[in-house]
């Protein structure tokens, strides 16, 4: 089972997998009500609608896939909560607010306006509850645009959002409204990995290994690593924060199992709020999205956590339900950092005044094809958690291309500091080709679209990559 997830999950075919003739069963209404479902830390692949029901049930996301479009190719801005937060709600890149880490920096909300002041001032009534961790003061709600805030802790609050987002569908309103609840786990995974308390509650012990999922097909190291992505291994695993240097093959699968548990804990959470859209009849005209702000490795090449640019942690579920939509999947390349706001503003008649970088997503929703040739998208990171190994404390910065065929990334330091996937013949990322003369033109390619990219963007790493 596991092993068709992976496959499954990382890409097994670039052929669309959309279902025939995906249109909406009735036209789009003017000011649709819109519902945003955050989980954080959770794997693209990770829902029993992907990977079936053997080791993880998942029945409140399963039904917005079967009533919505999967987007099966949709990547985090950065793999780290503030900065791929931070990106999806102004569809700004990461680099143009200059957040790349978990810090505390504020950005300015007249340069950098969230999804939630334009929809306010295109009259609706906004609300956010739950996992706030985004550089905007929470308080100052005439700024960052969500007027109803409720439980915005950093964790032990999963329990807390759906009475707080029931009272809010609940109140009555002449206008549309937009809603964000925003959950934490599975990210308590984090906590379960250093042996701490779980800060939205337990979720029971792990049977013995041989009753928990398999390790993944990609937990070995890749071949041909490079000395960067070694050293920063090191680097994390010499942390208290990651101490999974000494995990056995059962601890990992120990570690899998639990994480899907934390996974079906918010599902339940997810399937509160979805029953009081349905019964108070606001399904009807409700668009939902659900996303993950990031991954988690799971193991994969002995990584927990998120930062990276793998599969596992990059890589995110996307999927826009609505009423009457006839289901299906998409391989259309998604960066839900800048994709998410102008998708949102389309599908509600927002008008953006503002160019921004992103793509609206709302001709493949509503129509099932799209005109828009994208040949690649871009992910950033700034890996610096880890902890000093040999005098020596790694903090690159990196960027990561995916085309339509192979995933690239570089980082600011290291002796070898690149490195090429074939994701169609390779989706576990376990060969890296960057040193493989047979893929010199592959690997110059990625170089030239990068390049083109960050010119195009102004992104000041364009220095790295013409050393």
């Amino acid at each position: 089972m596991i092993q068709l997830s992976i496959k499954g999950a990382l890409g097994c075919s670039l052929l669309t997998m959309f279902a025939p003739a995906g249109t909406m069963a009735q036209k789009l209404p003017d000011k649709p009500n819109i519902l945003i479902i955050i989980t954080d830390q959770q794997s693209s692949e990770s829902l029993s609608y992907n990977i079936g029901n053997k080791h993880l049930n998942t029945p409140n996301m399963d039904y917005l896939a079967k009533h919505g479009i999967s987007f099966t190719n949709a990547y985090c801005a950065n793999p780290l909560s503030v900065p791929s937060r931070s990106s999806m709600f102004t569809g700004r890149y990461p680099h143009e607010l200059g957040i790349q880490t978990n810090d505390e920096k504020k950005i300015d909300p007249k340069e950098f306006p969230t999804f939630g002041k334009i929809f306010e001032k295109a009259g609706y009534e906004t609300g956010y509850v739950g996992k706030w961790h985004l550089p905007f003061d929470i308080k100052d709600t005439e700024s960052q645009g969500f007027h109803y805030t409720k439980n915005n802790k950093s964790n032990g609050v999963d329990s807390l959002i759906p009475g707080s987002a029931i009272k809010f569908l609940k109140t009555r309103r002449d206008k549309p409204f937009l809603l964000v609840a925003s959950f934490v786990n599975p990210h308590n995974i984090c906590e379960w990995a250093r042996g701490q308390n779980l800060p939205d509650g337990n979720v029971g012990k792990p049977p013995s290994a041989d009753q928990c999922p398999p390790l993944r097909l990609n937990h070995a190291v890749s071949r041909n690593e490079t000395d960067i992505m070694q050293t920063l291994r090191e680097s994390y695993q010499a942390s208290s924060l990651f101490p999974v240097s000494g995990f056995s093959d059962k601890k990992w699968r120990q570690y899998i199992w639990t994480y899907y548990r934390m996974i079906e804990k918010v599902d339940g959470e997810i399937g509160k709020i979805l029953s009081a859209l349905r019964e108070s009849g606001l399904d009807k005209n409700t668009i939902i999205v659900f996303l993950s702000d990031h991954g988690d490795c799971q193991g994969a090449h002995l990584w927990n956590q998120k930062t990276v640019f793998f599969e596992e942690a990059s890589k995110v579920p996307f999927i826009i339900s609505f009423y009457g939509l006839k289901a299906g999947k998409s391989e259309y390349l998604v960066q839900t950092g800048i994709d998410l706001m102008p998708t949102l503003c389309d599908l509600a008649g927002i008008i953006l005044k503002r160019q921004l970088p992103g793509i609206s997503l709302k001709q493949i929703i509503t129509t099932g094809s799209s005109n828009l040739n994208r040949e690649y998208i871009v992910v950033s990171d700034k890996p610096v958690q880890g902890d000093t190994v040999n005098g020596y404390k790694p903090q690159p910065e990196g960027r990561m291309l995916r085309n339509k065929k192979f995933k690239y990334w570089i980082y600011s330091e290291g002796k070898q500091r690149e490195t090429l996937y074939d994701l169609v013949n390779d989706p576990g990322e376990m060969v890296n080709l960057s040193m493989d003369p047979k893929f010199k033109s592959e690997l110059e390619n990625c170089r030239k679209e990068l390049t083109e990219w960050a010119e195009k963007y102004t992104d000041p790493f364009i220095r790295y990559m013409l050393k």
